[in-house]
């Protein structure tokens, strides 16, 4: 399992990252979001070329993640007409087709980066760090703690307290924690937890995650007022107790 650094990626100012993401499938959409809503960032998706256009003219991203391969008009040309406005803009392409006469079409075209499908979400975060960098247009901080109402926890000592009082954790069930903890009052299914704790082509029963819902139940909630719920059909969520 992966394990994600405890740098976090700002504008100069601040504010969080501004990310497009555009693909005509939902499912892998939904999936980006939340990766990049992971590390902190702002997410907008699209799922044609003229949605792509019109959401980068309203929100003015800092990066866009782009399939080639749009029901409307492709990538390349969702980029020509991006780039009228935003001449810098920094492009990841994502396609399915991973031949190399595709790959220099898409880059002498003018994207910065290409990744083929199916790809590691780690990976794409990297890239789109590394973009950031080269661009100039980031701030990076290290904020390494982590606190939801009374619990808290050190992703660099890998430390859990909830009331001062430490909690020891499995290596997946930190993992568990920490996605919940970095989404509070955010509803998560299990299809997405199973995304990002145990990898998006993982191919194992959504009843894992029950489980280690249970294990962490057990640990976090253990004779205190609970503060993971389950809601029925729908998925888990962390909040704070009513008193926080």
């Amino acid at each position: 399992m992966t394990q994600l650094s405890a740098e976090i990626y700002t504008r100069p100012d601040g504010t969080p990252i501004r990310i497009l993401a555009v693909d005509d499938e939902p499912s892998l959409t939904e999936l980006l979001s939340m990766a990049f809503r992971y590390e902190g960032w702002q997410v907008t998706t699209a799922n044609s070329g003229l949605a792509a256009v019109r959401a980068a003219k309203e929100t003015k991203p800092d990066a866009i993640v782009l399939d080639i391969m749009m029901p409307d008009f492709d990538g390349l040309e969702v980029m020509r007409r991006i780039r009228n406005d935003q001449p810098n803009m920094p492009v990841v392409f994502l396609t399915a087709k991973d031949a190399l006469v595709d790959r220099v079409a898409g880059l002498t075209a003018g994207g910065d980066d290409y990744v083929t499908k199916p790809f590691s979400l780690e990976e794409l975060v990297a890239r789109i760090r590394a973009l950031l960098r080269r661009a100039g247009m980031t701030r990076v901080t290290d904020e390494s703690l982590l606190r939801v109402g009374e619990l808290t926890m050190d992703e660099d000592s890998h430390e859990v307290f909830r009331n001062g009082v430490e909690i020891k954790l499995t290596a997946t069930e930190y993992e568990l924690l920490r996605f919940m903890m970095r989404n509070p009052k955010r509803v998560l299914s299990k299809a997405q937890i199973l995304d990002r704790v145990w990898n998006y082509d993982f191919g194992g029963q959504a009843n894992i995650v029950e489980l280690y819902i249970s294990y962490l139940r057990k640990k976090i909630d253990a004779e205190q007022e609970p503060m993971i719920h389950t809601l029925r059909g729908v998925g888990y969520v962390l909040r704070p107790t009513k008193g926080q």
